[in-house]
């Protein structure tokens, strides 16, 4: 089974080793057609204290460290990948 793999904004970093980051999708709806904006909030491990309120981070699915931490940060997202 493959990991899904999401792509938000750090919105908080103030927990010890826990970063909540905003997950944002974009959907038509079924009868307005109309497009519509969701946002929902992740608890993602850090387990360096590395990133801070308003970057951009990848993360993964994975085994539940707590209640409502089940994610872990993959990366920090680069727009232009850097070679």
């Amino acid at each position: 089974m493959t990991k899904k793999i999401l792509k938000g904004i750090v919105t908080s970093a103030k927990n010890n080793k826990t970063i909540v980051v905003q997950v944002t999708r974009k959907f038509k709806h079924p009868f307005y057609e109309k497009i519509i904006k969701r946002s929902k909030k992740y608890h993602a491990h850090d387990e360096k204290n590395t990133y801070k309120e308003g970057e951009t981070v990848s993360i993964i699915e994975c085994k539940p460290f707590s209640k409502k931490k089940t994610w872990q940060v993959v990366e920090k997202w680069y727009k232009f990948k850097q070679n």
